[in-house]
């Protein structure tokens, strides 16, 4: 089932609960929370108290992702802040299989990431043990940037490997996903699309949504 989670790091950050309200209306699936710490990635975006903020808004599903040197540190701050997805990345100082096990002894759900240069097959070892892998299609840190095409092949091995598991793990992507470059990663097996630009710079969220949802499904595996 394809699943759309706009990214709120291309969101007005002045109205930001408005934002977040207005996206849960548009027929979105998830919330997508980009969580940096200006040490793992290049930036510094928001932490637990804004997200707890905005949880208070709405009831969407709240789909946090953490680029950030030692997610296991910070995990119970962003499960009590509201989080339903705690997504982290597998080059992070955090040991992978303990931060893993500290997510779902909270009763949330665990996604893991790999930055480009990452070789996908870094997951393989844990994908009995979590609900959804991301792979970026752009370098984290920055939103707005270029899609990199050849991040598709990645989404493929991964399919291939959790169809041959006989798991259903959901696979997302972020990174310079529009309405061409949804086609492209859901044809490869992606099903969990995180956009960005391409909604919030749009003149309605709603058929933002819609589009990205309806392009996507028509070239789903």
């Amino acid at each position: 089932m394809i699943k759309i989670s706009p990214s709120m790091l291309s969101c007005d950050f002045s109205k930001i609960g408005e934002e977040a309200k207005k996206i849960a209306n548009s027929g979105a699936d998830m919330l997508h929370l980009d969580v940096m710490d200006g040490h793992f990635v290049p930036n510094i975006t928001f932490g637990a108290p804004v997200i707890k903020s905005i949880r208070k808004v709405t009831d969407i599903v709240f789909d946090v992702h953490l680029m950030i040197s030692e997610p296991l540190k910070y995990i119970e701050d962003f499960i009590r802040a509201g989080a339903d997805i705690i997504t982290f990345h597998v080059e992070s100082d955090s040991d992978v299989k303990e931060t893993i096990e500290k997510i779902k002894s909270l009763s949330c759900k665990v996604g893991l990431s790999v930055k480009p240069g990452t070789p996908i097959e870094k997951v393989f070892p844990y994908l009995d043990d979590i609900d959804m892998v991301l792979v970026m299609t752009v370098e984290p840190g920055f939103g707005g940037q270029s899609f990199m095409g050849d991040m598709c092949e990645k989404i493929v091995t991964l399919r291939k490997k959790l169809d041959e598991m006989g798991k259903t793990t959901d696979i997302q992507v972020d990174g310079g996903i529009n309405e061409e470059t949804v086609c492209l990663v859901a044809k490869a097996g992606a099903n969990v699309i995180v956009a960005g630009s391409s909604v919030f710079n749009s003149d309605s969220y709603e058929k933002a949504i819609s589009s990205l949802r309806s392009n996507a499904e028509i070239n789903a595996l």
